[in-house]
């Protein structure tokens, strides 16, 4: 290992350890009193406006969707039966309750909206076999649709991060008109994850040699470290959402984080971190809207610009200002905009959706 090499891994590997270890410090010498500071960001959850809303998500149908290598998925249905339906598929880490501001409003009236937890989060069972790579991600795509969505019926797929990339790996297996009417992939890529995110590397570390380097660190199979709720909700804040981010919001990601096992949680991981699935577009073959926040540390702009040129039938590229990887949850009454003109587009309305745009 080169000197540059040693330099940039103690770097990531103290990053957190210092930062936790300064305030485990401060604890012990009484100047942040441990049990005052969680209560208080407990008070500061609670008085959140969208801590009541975020703490009921809507109870849907259950469904039980038995994947092709035996891994049994969760699913849930939301709004009326005879509606057109959207597909929802969370990010790495999450949970359907991801979409719960999707679900609310696109189920009221106008849609039947599926949610599904991937293999290994929320309520689905581990992969049977051990398999996290993208293309059994994908296979659970084309499970879902074949035993969730209504035989002659097309679906509108739309996924976030690792969701958007198993819309990716099934398109590349699985004949993609006969099933699906338009695709949304919001804040993903599709290739070069850890050489372009903007969370852990130093501008002074080249791409090639951050790669082996974020590997190791992304792929540790090990438990959450036992940060103390601030420092965690700093850490959180600054990964995953932009600056307009509640409390309650970064604590409703944070316990999906905690709920996720840490064996899943890696070997995804090291699956994405070696995905090239760019060159698979040509197969998505529908109108696909692609959606990202201009403060994406986790997936820039960048992989929403190169996603965009690569579709055979692209109907644009949103950024929304002051947002970060998690768009669903901040902008909610944009993105839910953008996905019924995407539905719209779908079923063969005449409103056309800008070939770009940057919403305010």
């Amino acid at each position: 290992m080169t000197r540059l090499e040693r330099r940039a891994k103690v770097a990531l590997a103290g990053a957190g350890g210092l930062g936790a270890a300064a305030v485990w410090a401060m604890e012990r010498r009484g100047r942040l009193p441990a049990a005052i500071e969680r209560r208080r960001r407990l008070q500061r959850i609670a008085a959140d406006p969208e801590y009541a809303f975020l703490s009921a998500p809507p109870a849907g149908r259950p469904i039980s969707v038995h994947s092709l290598d035996g891994t049994v998925l969760h699913a849930e249905a939301f709004g009326p039966e005879g509606a057109p339906t959207v597909v929802l598929a969370h990010g790495w880490t999450e949970a359907l309750r991801f979409w719960i501001k999707q679900i609310s409003e696109l189920s009221r009236q106008d849609f039947r909206v599926v949610a599904y937890d991937l293999r290994g989060h929320g309520r689905s069972a581990k992969a049977h076999t051990g398999d996290y790579t993208l293309a059994a991600f994908g296979d659970d795509v084309e499970a879902v649709l074949r035993q969730c969505v209504p035989p002659n019926e097309r679906a509108v797929l739309v996924g976030h991060s690792l969701g958007a990339m198993s819309i990716a790996a099934w398109a590349e297996r699985h004949p993609v008109a006969e099933r699906a009417s338009a695709a949304g992939l919001l804040c993903t890529g599709l290739v070069d994850l850890l050489t372009e995110q903007l969370v852990f590397r130093p501008p002074w570390i080249p791409p090639a040699m951050f790669r082996p380097i974020s590997e190791h660190v992304l792929g540790a199979p090990g438990a959450i470290p036992a940060f103390s709720p601030q420092l965690l909700d700093a850490v959180v804040r600054y990964v995953a959402f932009g600056p307009a981010a509640g409390p309650a919001q970064i604590a409703f990601y944070e316990q999906m984080l905690r709920e996720c096992p840490p064996d899943v949680r890696a070997s995804t991981a090291a699956a994405m971190s070696s995905m090239d699935l760019l060159h698979v577009l040509q197969r998505l073959t529908v109108p696909t809207l692609v959606l990202v926040g201009s403060e994406d540390r986790l997936t820039p702009p960048s992989h929403a610009r190169r996603i965009a040129s690569a579709l055979p039938d692209p109907v644009g590229i949103v950024e929304l200002p002051l947002t970060g990887h998690m768009a669903p949850l901040e902008r909610p009454a944009e993105v839910n905009r953008w996905l019924r003109n995407l539905a719209q587009r779908a079923g063969g309305a005449t409103a056309r959706v800008p070939g770009a745009s940057r919403a305010a």
